[in-house]
């Protein structure tokens, strides 16, 4: 195991109070930033534009305004504005048959993630929270939960990204999700060999399938669409959140989550 001094843009174990701040300025507690930031946002115009401007303003909004938020409670998410805020609750794919999704396809309410296997906010946010929302939300047919593969750490973590997908093809996306996010697996890297590990401890029936997929045009194609989402309407960090289009930033207590999504649910009523 390397000696070396944990990261914290990536390592919520690393100061459990403290967010992650990388250079040049801080970002969101709660989130983890990809080293570079360069790809540009894939605008069309009008809405997009609008979702986009919304977007940021409304994701730093929900970050706590200091190292002692996180843990003191729920951020409420800002509103957007009524066209953007339909903008983005319209990215709600709700298909039936995605594999990467949880909950019922007509759920009043549903949360978006976008998301890094190699990113530790995101590991704490499915250790800790995520099971929270299913018992309570998913499995009464409140909350629908769709993932968005967003890698910003590099290789490895489009390797995962890919992976994941690719157990999703056999119905292994959640056993999947809950080993490489399971607590010290992203310290073992997401190498091909690693991958292959996760995918048994998942239960993936054909592994020759897998690495098919892993490797495959359709594993790209649908990375290429969630990365491509993400950057038109302003994600730069990991993990953040869409619920019913209110954007929430960062691993934020599970307060923050509930009040969401009981905003949402009594919206979706009226």
């Amino acid at each position: 195991m390397s000696s070396s001094k944990p990261d914290p843009t990536t390592d919520p174990q690393a100061d459990p109070h403290a967010g992650p701040k990388p250079k040049p300025r801080p970002r969101p507690n709660g989130g983890a930033r990809p080293k570079s930031a360069a790809k540009p946002l894939l605008i069309s115009a009008g809405v997009a534009l609008a979702a986009v401007t919304l977007g940021l303003v409304s994701w730093q909004a929900t970050a706590p305004a200091d190292k002692d938020a996180g843990s003191a409670g729920s951020a409420p998410a800002a509103a957007p504005r009524s066209d953007t805020s339909a903008a983005l609750r319209a990215l709600a794919r709700r298909e039936p048959g995605d594999k990467l999704a949880l909950g019922r396809a007509d759920a009043p309410v549903v949360l978006i993630e976008y998301s890094d296997f190699k990113c530790g906010y995101c590991g704490k946010f499915a250790r800790d929270t995520e099971p929270e929302l299913v018992k309570k939300y998913v499995d009464n047919g409140t909350l629908r939960i769709e993932w968005r593969n967003f890698p910003i750490f590099g290789a490895e973590s489009e390797a995962a990204a890919k992976a994941a997908w690719a157990a999703g093809q056999q119905d292994r996306f959640a056993a999947f999700h809950a080993a490489a996010y399971a607590d010290g697996s992203k310290e073992k890297g997401f190498a091909e060999p690693r991958l292959l590990e996760l995918a048994r401890e998942a239960g993936v029936p054909d592994l020759e399938r897998f690495k098919a997929d892993l490797a495959g045009e359709q594993a790209a194609a649908a990375l290429k669409k969630d990365q491509e989402e993400g950057y038109r309407i302003g994600v730069t960090s990991t993990p953040s959140f869409l619920v019913n289009g209110r954007p929430i930033a960062g691993a934020q207590p599970l307060g923050a989550f509930t009040a969401a999504i009981a905003q949402a649910e009594a919206a979706a009523q009226q």
